[in-house]
């Protein structure tokens, strides 16, 4: 045989014998799976080697004589194979790498030599060994026993617990990257979902605030100069004062007919709405003792609200002054209040509109109430002021009282006017109101509007009953009050503070 011939016939018998280990070590592995009954983590051969002495190769060898082995494993047919088959021409072998002339074993032979592909010898249900695991060695030839039968029962039996435990952990590795997929689209749609809400807020806060801007416009700014860098929050507690002006031209602050401390508590979750009798006998600063009212005649807001502090020990810094126009103009935007009214309060109400009718130049009878009324009665702006204005009935605590009450129903229905008649309350109101607020700070109080709307309204009057007498003080009929008392009680319901 030439020496070409014998390396193709060497290259021929390294084939076959590698595909007759294959199936005898699958043949061999299901065997020792049914008789050990666990799962092999990984297939091993005994050390007991297929060869009692290692066979070598001669690298030279040209297949002349083979060599033989001890411990070689015999057919089934009890035949051995002691030289090499000879072949008389050179082996053909098709495109599939198959050996045309290969002998055949049993039945498990047929005309052609099984293809060796990769339907029969799944990566996944049986590793291929390379030469690698041999050591760099070649091993001998195996036993051909029934391969495919050894296929059918290793396919039956349990994945060993290696390969089982690894599509568990490749199963986890991939439930874990969906995961943290799932979640990093969630973190994306929940960062793109608040970026549209600060988007909107950001443009919600400049329409708000252009919308204030426009309403402030329309108001008169006063600066108080000692008051300017004094907050318009303290102790949680605003404390704004509305003063009532009795001016009966534009341009002439009047008298303060009437005086309300507004405060809004975030402490105790209210809007008080105190009424300061204008009759008390206060200390004026830099004045002899006088009434309330009189400290606004002397020197305006500014004077007014430092009376306030001294006497009543309240930290009010902020103010708003309001005609006899803008009350009855606030009234009009919510279209009118419903109050209870006795006849003779109906009565003084004509009265009253009398004056105001002339001040307007409206004829006299103008907003008329007939006079056989009582009960509860709609009342509209210039009703509403006439209303507030009497004080024959019930002197000035009566007064102050019924002034209360229209601003109280007012600011129940301010709300839906605010939708309904947005323009009837801005251009009613504002123009006829003078403050020393900021338009920073208007802003501030708006975005408070919709938690006000969640707080109780006290309504009371200082001084309070019990603490003071009527006296006569320089030719002049006034309240002596117990501002001690009364300071303590606005401590307790504006601050939650007890008097020690």
């Amino acid at each position: 045989m030439s020496r070409e011939n014998g390396n193709e016939m060497e290259q021929i018998q390294k084939n076959l014998e590698r595909f007759l280990d294959r199936e005898v070590e699958k043949y061999e592995k299901g065997e020792a799976g049914y008789r050990d009954d666990v799962d092999m983590d990984e297939a091993e051969y005994e050390e007991e080697s297929l060869y009692e002495d290692e066979a070598e190769y001669d690298e030279e060898s040209e297949y002349g004589d083979e060599e033989e082995y001890d411990g070689e494993p015999e057919y089934e047919d009890e035949e051995e194979y002691d030289d090499e088959p000879e072949y008389d021409d050179e082996p053909e072998y098709d495109d599939e790498g198959e050996y045309d002339g290969e002998p055949e074993y049993e039945d498990e032979r047929e005309d052609d030599e099984p293809d060796y592909d990769e339907e029969l010898y799944d990566e996944e249900e049986e590793p291929l060994y390379e030469e690698e695991r041999y050591g760099g060695r070649r091993p001998g030839r195996r036993r051909y026993d029934e391969p495919e039968r050894a296929v059918r029962k290793d396919k039956g039996r349990e994945k060993p617990k290696k390969e089982k435990r690894k599509r568990e952990e490749d199963k986890h590795a991939v439930m874990s990257r969906d995961k943290k997929k799932n979640g990093k689209k969630k973190k994306s749609r929940g960062k793109k979902v608040l970026a549209v809400l600060a988007v909107l807020l950001v443009l919600f806060g400049a329409v708000w605030y252009l919308a204030i801007g426009s309403i402030y416009g329309k108001m008169r700014y006063s600066r108080v100069e000692t008051l300017a860098g004094e907050p318009l929050k303290e102790n949680g507690v605003v404390n704004i004062l509305l003063i009532g002006s009795d001016s009966r031209t534009e341009g002439d602050d009047g008298r303060s007919d009437a005086m309300i401390l507004l405060s809004v508590s975030s402490k105790t979750r209210t809007i008080h709405m105190t009424s300061l009798l204008r009759d008390m006998y206060v200390d004026i600063p830099g004045r002899d003792g006088n009434r309330l009212n009189a400290a606004y005649s002397f020197g305006g807001p500014e004077l007014l609200l430092e009376t306030v502090k001294q006497n009543l020990g309240i930290e009010v810094n902020r103010y708003a002054v309001v005609n006899f126009q803008a009350f009855a103009n606030l009234v009009d935007a919510v279209n009118g209040v419903d109050l209870e009214l006795t006849n003779e309060e109906v009565k003084w109400v004509n009265a009253y509109l009398n004056e105001y009718n002339e001040l307007r130049g409206m004829p006299m009878e103008t907003d008329y109430l007939d006079t056989s009324l009582s009960g509860m009665i709609h009342l509209n702006g210039a009703q509403s002021l006439a209303y507030s204005r009497n004080r024959f009935i019930g002197t000035d605590f009566g007064r102050t009282e019924r002034q209360r009450k229209v601003l109280s129903a007012v600011m129940k229905k301010l709300p839906a006017a605010l939708v309904t008649n947005p323009n009837g309350l801005i251009n009613g109101l504002f123009p006829n109101l003078t403050t020393n607020l900021t338009q920073t700070e208007c802003l501030r109080l708006s975005l408070m509007g919709g938690k006000l709307l969640t707080y109780d309204i006290v309504q009371e009057s200082i001084p309070l009953e019990g603490t003071y007498s009527s006296v006569t003080i320089r030719g002049m009929d006034v309240l002596q009050v117990d501002f001690d008392r009364n300071r303590a009680y606005l401590q307790e319901q504006l601050y939650g503070k007890k008097a020690q």
